[in-house]
């Protein structure tokens, strides 16, 4: 796979939550996880953490959203219910991605909505739990990327196979020329 994903949360206030889109972003293969201002401390989630998924991948707390630093070509995606967000079976993923879910009760703060690069949607009537709304993105993610067969086109018929990877022919660069001139 290319690129990469992190997956963090603003003012999440339920450890069992956090616990659970921390697992879901240790099976996803999520490179690193973030929280914003949590409301608790974010190393105790063991009980929900099954994979122990902090032992896995690095986990980054920052105290405010001023304060969050993301690596050089990192997207920041904020997933909120908003009219100007991206529905998220439109959305094309960036190769470098941190995906960021707002609190149990509430939406991402101003501040960092104006900090995110894109905005996101998940297409429900209503706000669904965090967790669920993080392994609907880290999914969404996953399959836009392309490297599964097509669905098939009823229940009945099989799915298309993917086409062999084919490499090109070896390429051979040709070494430049020495001048007589030249110190080397």
């Amino acid at each position: 796979m290319r690129g990469y994903f992190a997956i963090g949360a603003e003012r999440i206030s339920k450890p069992m939550n956090l616990g659970s889109l921390l697992r879901t972003a240790h099976a996803f293969g999520a490179s690193f996880f973030f929280t914003i201002e949590p409301a608790f401390n974010a190393q105790a989630v063991k009980q929900s953490d099954t994979s122990d998924a902090a032992q896995h991948l690095p986990l980054y707390t920052y105290d405010s959203v001023d304060d969050i630093t993301l690596p050089r070509g990192c997207a920041l995606v904020g997933v909120e219910l908003t009219e100007n967000a991206v529905e998220l079976p439109s959305f094309f993923h960036p190769q470098a991605a941190a995906y960021v879910l707002g609190p149990e009760r509430g939406s991402l703060s101003p501040a960092l909505q104006a900090r995110c690069d894109h905005l996101v949607k998940i297409p429900t009537r209503f706000c669904i739990n965090v967790g669920l709304a993080g392994a609907l993105v880290m999914y969404d993610r996953l399959i836009s990327q392309g490297r599964f067969a097509r669905r098939a086109v009823n229940p009945r018929a099989e799915p298309e196979a993917l086409p062999e990877h084919v490499s090109g022919a070896q390429k051979v660069r040709k070494k430049a020329p020495v001048s007589e001139d030249s110190d080397a």
